[in-house]
């Protein structure tokens, strides 16, 4: 590295203001410890793309500690929180309230986290050897998953066609070609130590070495969130007890930031649970007012590609906002309150544009 500090086009960026030459100057020359990562490398995608919110990506759990200076406001300002807040994990279903109602027509739930094992590069920075042992772990512990969480593991590498074009059609695969993880490091030594399992029913899934070393997902047909998240805080659990117990480590988890991310808008939770929904009355009264809505419930509304049998026009993504100061339970039950009150609205806009 130069150590000239950069151009950053990204101008509007959360990096653009928190990145100070002053601040570049003092952590220049740091390499972290578990992969040899830099400041350089962590804001590579602010640098080199004009249109980052953030910018900036973790390339081990160390950059967040040698690079606080930068990472420590930039986290506060983007989530919300205070510089003394500490978060809380919270994964009982039980504790959930209700549930999506029963005439709410809602196509398909998911809900997903990121989890990363302490003492391994994450996807920007993750060594070679290291994402090699990564899925190896993976692998071993995911074949030792049982009942309805067994399933099979499938690698990248050498991934027979049929194979590959079967879980292109299910919408689980992940591809390369993304050129905001390309810059960002994260397509190193493609397709090596990748891959996908899921359980039989598909409703269980992990990437493995995607974003993060692992995202766990949890996904089913219809609009039982609680199942839906009850399977996942099951399915977290058995893989975290089946990594202990094949290497002696743990999922990377700060008393301050939550579950480590290589991605700092991820951190806390690193969950986000949603539902694809009929809105059609929304749709109807605008996308603007949808929006407006949809941010005073603390959810956001995406279009859908129309999974579920091409796109109608009015089925959106409704999830939950917030990741990192909430809890999971707490976080779950916004997205379930947000889209039973939506539909209720929605009823209303359809007499009122005489649908």
């Amino acid at each position: 590295m130069s150590g000239e500090f950069p151009e950053i086009k990204s101008a509007h960026s959360l990096v653009a203001k928190h990145v100070t030459k002053e601040k570049w100057d003092k952590l220049k020359d740091i390499q972290t410890k578990t992969c040899g990562f830099t400041l350089a490398k962590a804001c590579a995608c602010a640098i080199e793309f004009d249109n980052q919110h953030c910018g900036i990506y973790a390339g081990d759990w160390d950059s967040y500690k040698d690079f606080a200076i930068v990472f420590d406001p930039l986290i506060q300002e983007y989530h919300g929180i205070s510089a003394d807040a500490r978060h809380t994990s919270d994964m009982d279903a039980s504790k959930v309230n209700g549930n999506i109602n029963p005439e709410v027509p809602v196509h398909s739930t998911r809900i997903r986290v990121g989890r990363n094992i302490d003492g391994f590069g994450l996807s920007p920075g993750i060594t070679k050897q290291q994402r090699i042992d990564i899925e190896k772990l993976m692998s071993s512990a995911l074949s030792k998953l049982s009942g309805d969480l067994a399933g099979t593991y499938y690698p990248l590498t050498g991934m027979d066609e049929a194979v590959r074009q079967k879980l292109v059609d299910d919408h689980f695969l992940f591809m390369s070609g993304d050129r905001n993880l390309q810059v960002a490091g994260m397509e190193r030594d493609w397709p090596e130590g990748r891959g996908i399992f899921h359980n039989e029913a598909k409703t269980f899934l992990l990437w493995v070495n995607e974003e993060d070393q692992t995202r766990i997902i949890s996904m089913e047909k219809g609009g039982d969130v609680k199942g839906v998240f009850e399977r996942l805080a099951r399915g977290i659990k058995a893989v975290g007890d089946s990594v202990k117990a094949e290497s002696g480590k743990d999922f990377a988890l700060d008393e301050r930031y939550g579950y480590i991310h290589s991605c700092p808008t991820n951190l806390g939770t690193g969950m986000r649970a949603s539902v694809h929904v009929d809105l059609p009355g929304w749709t109807k009264e605008g996308v603007d007012k949808l929006k407006a809505r949809c941010e005073e419930l603390a959810v956001q509304p995406r279009g859908t590609r129309g999974e579920s049998g091409g796109q109608t026009g009015f089925t959106y993504d409704i999830s939950n906002k917030h990741r990192l100061g909430y809890s999971e339970v707490q976080l779950v039950q916004v997205m379930i309150d947000g889209v039973n009150t939506l539909y209720k609205e929605d009823l209303e806009l359809q007499k009122k544009h005489g649908l």
